[in-house]
């Protein structure tokens, strides 16, 4: 799934509700983010990534990442003319950051 364009932030309890059928039994969505088309979902349990595919994005690749599998991440704040920046100002990175650390570090 490539990360182009602006993300902006879903109410988790939305994201929870339109994608009940992903989750397993009592997981919980913490945070999620549409990206485009796409969605990124934080959940107590791993990272759901849903690329939709094609013009009309009835085909749809679902990425499970399990966060033991994680041993990095990054992140990086845009510049001033940083015009590749993946999150818009609506979107606190650290948030990000935080999120990936709290179950990362499980």
């Amino acid at each position: 799934m490539a990360l182009f364009g602006n993300a902006h932030t879903i109410d988790p309890a939305s994201a929870q509700h339109d994608y009940a059928r992903l989750l397993g039994h009592g997981e919980q969505v913490h945070a999620a983010f549409l990206l485009i088309r796409d969605t990124i979902l934080f959940t107590d349990r791993r990272l759901i990534l849903i690329d939709k595919q094609g013009i009309t994005g009835k085909k749809v690749e679902y990425h499970s990442v399990p966060y033991r599998s994680i041993t990095h991440f990054a992140v990086e704040t845009a510049g001033t003319f940083d015009l590749d920046a993946e999150l818009t100002k609506g979107v606190d990175i650290y948030e990000v950051q935080a999120i990936l650390t709290q179950f990362v570090a499980r």
